[in-house]
């Protein structure tokens, strides 16, 4: 069975088709500046290299179409015709408390995500653009949505609610979601697997840091408490979103920088975080250059981001009782050796013994034990694979 798994945002669209029945990637790529002067379509080619197809892509539509193209083109082509997709599996960003695992898009499930639309402005539009462009090109081709929240709604009220006047909850549905869930439950459930564990009585700590970043608490297999919030900007330091802030610190800039609250949301989601401080880069590996040439605000931006990883580690652990694991993943937490070991030092006294000659060696989508024989808590690096979490999530339900 051959799945299409899309991944569309506002202004891009992700891609990967994988062959189930021979558990392997066929073919990938992604679409960038959607509705933009000079958007382009970038295949992965055989041999691992890219290559970048302009074109003028002004809708969503339009970029499905140029995948389909590509998937059945001369150049790139892996099938001979799209009636060799069986399946679309989508990312979905926010499923409110609607949604708790994944499900075939019908139109009376789209029409409840979409009354989510509220929670992720940015994002639950641009998933609805993806659904939308295959049902017009494939009308009958089966869709199966999986959420980035659903993993999360098995926490405890008292770990997402928040502590404002609880009937805003109820009227807005103000409270933690949580994201990355797609990531969290494949990552958790595979280190299971990996050191030879069951999920049950186990404690985990899933560490999904990149661009965006989240932590997340998993008890015997759950989702019990996780970094983000109603929105992805609460939580740890990002690339540019600022994480935990005061809200009266919120209010205040607000007045003192005449602000609205779309002004506000920029500032913290598009202006602070790892560019904020450092005044170089969003990306860590242009940070981690200006550090290394002695620019002071970049060491210090990297220097805030691993305390911030570091203090939610403690925080979760205590809420858990203990930690047994701790697992990096997503593009900083698999090949930024120096982050894992300023995250790590200090945490002996959780039973976390640091094994810094073999955490050195592992980047560039490699998997390894980061701690030592001896050491009572596992630290492990685990490259995330949430697009096969969706192909898995989308075959079970069409099956």
């Amino acid at each position: 069975m051959k799945i299409l798994v899309l991944n569309c945002g506002s202004s891009s669209i992700k891609y990967k088709l994988f062959d189930m029945d021979k558990n392997e990637v066929i073919a990938q790529g992604g679409i960038e500046k959607i509705g933009m002067k000079g958007s382009f379509l970038k295949p992965t080619k055989a041999d691992g290299g890219k290559e970048i197809i302009e074109r003028d892509i002004p809708e969503h539509t339009c970029g499905v179409k140029f995948i389909f193209e590509i998937l059945t083109g001369k150049d790139f082509g892996v099938i001979g015709s799209l009636k060799e997709i069986d399946a679309v599996g989508h990312r979905m960003v926010h499923g409110g408390e609607k949604f708790n695992r994944s499900v075939l898009l019908t139109p009376e499930v789209l029409k409840a995500f979409e009354a989510c639309n509220d929670l992720a402005p940015l994002h639950n539009p641009a998933n609805l653009k993806g659904v939308n462009a295959v049902r017009e090109l494939l009308p009958d081709i089966p869709q199966v949505g999986v959420f980035d929240t659903a993993f999360h709604q098995t926490m405890p009220d008292y770990a997402y609610l928040y502590a404002i006047p609880y009937e805003l909850y109820q009227k807005y549905g103000v409270r933690r979601y949580g994201f990355h869930g797609t990531s969290h439950r494949f990552v958790s459930g595979e280190i299971c697997k990996y050191l030879g564990i069951k999920a049950e009585g186990s404690r985990i700590i899933t560490c999904h840091i990149g661009n965006g970043g989240s932590i997340t608490a998993v008890k015997d297999g759950r989702s019990v408490d996780t970094t983000m919030g109603l929105t992805p900007l609460e939580g740890i330091m990002m690339g540019t979103r600022s994480g935990d802030i005061d809200g009266g610190a919120v209010t205040f800039l607000m007045e003192k920088e005449g602000l609205d609250g779309t002004g506000m949301s920029n500032l913290l989601n598009r202006k602070s975080g790892l560019l904020g401080i450092s005044g170089v880069s969003s990306d860590m590996r242009e940070v981690s250059t200006a550090a290394e040439s002695g620019n002071g605000r970049a060491i210090l931006a990297k220097k805030m981001y691993a305390y911030r990883i570091k203090k939610y580690i403690g925080a979760f652990a205590a809420a858990m009782g203990g930690v047994d694991v701790i697992v990096f993943t997503g593009g900083v937490g698999e090949n930024r050796d120096e982050i894992r070991q300023a995250v790590c030092e200090g945490l002996e006294f959780l039973g976390v013994e640091f094994d810094a000659k073999t955490n050195a060696e592992i980047k560039f989508g490699k998997d390894g034990i980061i701690s030592t024989p001896g050491s009572k808590v596992k630290v492990v690096v685990l490259p995330t694979d949430e697009e096969l979490m969706i192909a898995t999530d989308t075959l079970e339900l069409v099956k």
